[in-house]
């Protein structure tokens, strides 16, 4: 059957400037790009380029650009080219559509419409380059008091206090799973955890053996609904453990990773045969309650000796506020919430743009639920989502989160160009791929190196916004909404935020 679909990317080379060196067609694996010994030359096949631009930036004699071709369609404010062009590709195929990456819809970005306070006279800025600054961050739950005594100068707490997770700035890595992103991208993201003093999120795919002495304490491992991976080792390596019940990019449903990703190493960490689909379930089906719920947090913390928080992730959705506050009551020690602009390594592109909430929104509703029912400080809130810069960060904690998950920022620090075919595994630059050719690609040393300047950057970033405010510790922005304000917002969107507009 003949494609009705117009290519999505326009393919220009530049005959005078190519060297005809194929790299590439060495670089592709897509197959856009092929050699014809009859003419001496390379042809590029506009169908099969995914937009990633890896051929472009290695391309010695900058001899190639790619771009988005304009669309051919008669303009029609109902339906779009991306509307026209979908349904084609369902009449072709009779499938679902699939993506990667996520939410690329114009909804409102409520971190562009809301500025930071800075102080000027009568509470003076503080230079972080010449006073402490503290980004030092604790995830757990707190006591609602602390019972303390003084001998001889020293301070003892008397209260028993409950598993916490320390780490040096309030950015974690988000949950991605070996399987979903190559070996060398997922121990990337573990060495800079480990060497910046932060946590990275094994996903649902478990945690490599070779792996667990080195960097179980720097590791959030998953719990999901198809328990791949998970063994008492993993548990108690671990710093802490994570429910999955939901993902921002797809709420309601569950995971699913194609068996031409599953690998020899691949199945053996998810303990599944190779080249077998891994499919997790939509519901946990030892979960239909919150009593369900709270049996299994209690029965992780006593398999982890009670030594480990627990996190339960939720994506967010439209009573997220209700739900969270039954997950605390439960006896989670953190929440993460990742809300509909979250990434994800395949999703129905159906659900990925049409279902669940923007992050900000759901932090704020959360925090003042919590607030007002007096169980904020039973737990710790990890925001997750489309934060893109430090100054979204920084917002997300002044709405009422505690830290913040970063995997879609660290992807694009490791060379990820969003061209969202991560579920082709084809991925050029080593990223969303279990092909040994491809994942090759990707230095180690190097991406590890880029994400640890990331963070380095973010958090001196967040110390300058912080200095300016007049804050020295990031535990005093928390939940501060009285530092922040909307600008081009509607009354409805202020309130749930919980935040003035700009003036006053």
């Amino acid at each position: 059957m003949k494609s009705f679909v117009f290519p999505e990317f326009q393919i220009i080379r530049d005959e005078e400037k190519c060297g005809q060196c194929r790299g590439c067609e060495r670089q592709c694996s897509f197959g856009t790009h092929t050699y014809d010994p009859l003419t001496d030359r390379l042809i590029s096949d506009d169908y099969k380029c995914a937009g990633c631009q890896r051929c472009v930036i290695f391309c010695p004699k900058d001899a190639i650009v790619v771009r988005p071709t304009q669309s051919f369609y008669r303009p029609n404010a109902s339906w779009s080219r991306e509307k026209i062009e979908d349904l084609k590709k369902q009449a072709e195929t009779g499938g679902v559509i699939l993506t990667g990456c996520g939410n690329d819809k114009p909804f409102r970005i409520y971190w562009d419409h809301i500025v930071l306070n800075a102080s000027q006279v009568t509470n003076p800025s503080i230079d972080p380059l010449r006073e402490p600054m503290e980004l030092r961050t604790f995830l757990g739950a707190k006591p609602d008091l602390m019972d303390i005594d003084f001998k001889g100068g020293d301070v003892e707490i008397k209260t028993k206090i409950s598993p916490h997770l320390m780490v040096e700035t309030p950015i974690l890595f988000s949950a991605m799973s070996y399987g979903a992103i190559s070996y060398n991208a997922f121990k990337s993201l573990a060495t800079a955890s480990k060497q910046f003093g932060t946590l990275f999120n094994t996903g649902e795919g478990g945690l490599p053996r070779e792996l667990r002495a080195e960097f179980g304490g720097n590791a959030i491992v998953q719990v999901a609904s198809g328990r791949y991976g998970i063994d008492a080792e993993y548990l108690n390596c671990a710093a802490a453990v994570e429910i999955k019940v939901g993902q921002g990019a797809k709420p309601g449903i569950g995971g699913h990773l194609p068996g031409e990703k599953v690998s020899q190493s691949v199945a053996e960490t998810r303990m599944i045969p190779v080249g077998t689909d891994a499919i997790s379930p939509a519901p946990h089906h030892d979960i239909y309650s919150i009593e369900d719920l709270s049996m299994l947090i209690h029965a992780l913390k006593e398999a982890t000796n009670y030594e480990k928080p627990v996190s339960v992730k939720i994506a967010a959705v439209h009573n997220v506020a209700a739900i969270a506050s039954g997950i605390v009551r439960a006896g989670a020690d953190i929440i993460a919430i990742d809300g509909l602009r979250g990434g994800t390594g395949a999703a129905p592109k159906a659900i990925r743009d049409n279902v669940g909430i923007p992050i900000e929104l759901a932090i704020s509703a959360l925090d003042m639920r919590l607030k007002n029912e007096g169980i904020r400080n039973r737990c710790s809130i990890v925001a997750a989502g489309g934060l893109r810069s430090s100054s979204d960060i920084i917002k997300a904690i002044a709405l009422g989160a505690d830290a913040v998950y970063i995997g879609t920022a660290a992807l694009i620090a490791m060379g990820c160009t969003l061209c969202q075919k991560c579920n082709t595994g084809k991925c050029n630059w080593g990223l969303c791929t279990q092909d040994p050719r491809l994942s090759g690609r990707l230095n180690t040393e190097i991406a590890t190196k880029r994400l640890t300047n990331l963070l380095n950057a973010w958090s001196h970033e967040i110390m300058e916004m912080l200095g300016g405010m007049g804050i020295n510790a990031i535990e005093s922005l928390r939940g501060n909404r009285d530092h922040l304000r909307g600008i081009g917002l509607y009354e409805w969107e202020l309130e749930v935020l919980g935040i003035k507009g700009a003036g006053q």
